[in-house]
């Protein structure tokens, strides 16, 4: 399919019922003490959490959904990233709501012409989180992306399906290391052993080792001195609607 061809599965399927907004949560570099990142996270326009947003997310909106999330992602961010920012946008995205990559992208890539948002920076994270059957378009995807200039994130590594098999199957620029094995990790031998056995995987396969979930000063040292320098959790910053914390907001907070 060329870059001109339209997405017809994209272009169908129901309209998304539910109006939504987005709430940004840094991910930081613990060693610039900048921000990295802001991920992007669906919530309700009365400030409902994503659970009453996502509820509404049929087999038949899914698509439009997929395509809504990631045009009001670009948007917010183009109007509301201070100017001169170098920070990254992570877009949560499921797999199966893209029918071809190069096609679904162009609502994303028109929204950022139009807000004047760099491209380059955009990040998407799969969170898929049944069991992904088809690899083959995952691989796909993760391709077109790269050769597009975006970064893509396996989100909640080491959770469900999000494992060693699904990593030997692709391999994307970052994953996320699930808050299951981040929660007390500063107190627990065993994750402090999982977590330093990812990290050599990663290193050897080239990919970036991102932390979620973090929320102790203590698990936020154990992570940094194990070489996780990419963090994200409460202890750095919540998520807020409408709103990109600076780096040196959310580290004068730690002081």
């Amino acid at each position: 399919m060329s870059h001109t061809t339209p997405c017809t599965g994209c272009q169908e399927g129901a309209p998304f019922p539910v109006d939504f907004t987005m709430a940004f949560q840094p991910i930081v570099d613990v060693r610039t003490k900048r921000v990295w990142a802001y991920e992007a996270l669906v919530r309700g326009t009365g400030g409902e959490g994503a659970g009453a947003v996502l509820a509404a997310v049929t087999a038949d909106n899914r698509y439009k959904f997929d395509q809504a999330c990631r045009v009001k992602a670009i948007e917010m961010a183009g109007n509301g990233l201070p100017s001169g920012s170098d920070a990254r946008l992570s877009i949560n995205f499921m797999p199966n709501a893209v029918y071809e990559p190069t096609a679904c992208i162009r609502a994303s890539l028109a929204t950022a012409r139009r807000v004047n948002f760099d491209p380059q920076k955009l990040m998407f994270e799969f969170t898929e989180n049944e069991q992904i059957a088809d690899t083959a378009h995952v691989r796909n995807i993760i391709a077109e992306y790269r050769r597009m200039g975006f970064a893509t994130a396996l989100d909640d590594f080491g959770a469900g399906y999000a494992g060693l098999g699904l990593l030997a199957q692709f391999q994307p620029d970052i994953i996320k290391i699930d808050i299951e094995l981040v929660r007390g990790i500063d107190t627990s031998s065993a994750r402090q052993a999982i977590v330093a056995g990812i990290l050599v995987i990663c290193q050897n396969l080239g990919i970036q080792v991102l932390a979620e979930g973090v929320e102790t000063a203590r698990e936020a040292q154990t992570l940094l001195s194990a070489g996780v320098t990419l963090q994200q959790g409460y202890y750095y910053a919540k998520p807020e609607i409408a709103t990109f914390i600076s780096g040196e907001d959310v580290f004068a907070r730690l002081q």
